[in-house]
């Protein structure tokens, strides 16, 4: 079943949950209202986001360097120095830093990509798909599709978690929220690669992260 942007919206006003998970419960559940909402009350999101609004001030800032080649940095919140002394928040935290330097995201969430970037990539999937002859009345949906792809690309809060790509960032943070009982918010990060901006060889530092984190 297609799921459009109205259904989603309606269960997010309902229940409070993020766009992917309330995309997600109603593909999982073919598109019914009612059993989606159930489906993110079981799997702890719908409590996790009504935790959301609640401050998160105290936390951790968590470091990790690759090889003296790759450097991340990140902040992580949560609402008491009591979880932030958690074991795994903390493991939480180093993950979170590990991904960063592996998939090199751009952004924290979608709401952060400047909206010429997102225009131009629209911009970009029209004209493809339009040379690829596909009727005008499919094209919006196939830009919608291509996308979210877009946003897994660039996006530290859409991209697959490097040590399980079953779930993304976003999912991640929800279960832990879930699990601990906090709001516990991802507020920033920071990467930083050797050399970058400058000529150098053809080395692709990130595929190295990411191998040996995956082993």
């Amino acid at each position: 079943m297609e799921i459009s942007a109205k259904m989603v919206k309606e269960l997010r006003d309902k229940t409070g949950a993020g766009m992917m998970d309330a995309k997600k419960a109603l593909q999982e559940n073919d598109g019914n209202l009612e059993k989606a909402a159930e489906w993110l009350r079981e799997k702890g999101i719908q409590t996790a986001a009504k935790k959301a609004d609640r401050i998160a001030s105290e936390g951790i800032i968590e470091t990790y360097v690759h090889g003296g080649r790759i450097g991340v940095m990140v902040e992580i919140n949560s609402e008491t120095d009591f979880v932030a002394k958690n074991e795994e928040f903390q493991k939480f935290a180093k993950d979170i830093a590990m991904h960063v330097a592996a998939s090199n995201p751009k952004y924290l969430t979608r709401e952060e990509v400047p909206a010429e970037e997102i225009e131009k990539e629209k911009s970009i999937l029209t004209e493809q798909a339009k040379n690829e002859g596909k009727p005008d009345h499919i094209i919006e949906k196939m830009v919608e599709g291509r996308m979210d792809k877009f946003y897994e690309e660039i996006v530290l809060m859409d991209q697959a978690f490097i040590r399980d790509t079953d779930i993304t960032i976003s999912q991640l943070l929800t279960n832990l929220v879930a699990k601990i009982g906090e709001n516990i918010k991802i507020r920033r990060f920071v990467r930083y690669e050797l050399g970058e901006g400058l000529e150098k060889r053809n080395e692709n530092f990130a595929d190295e992260v990411a191998k040996q984190i995956s082993l």
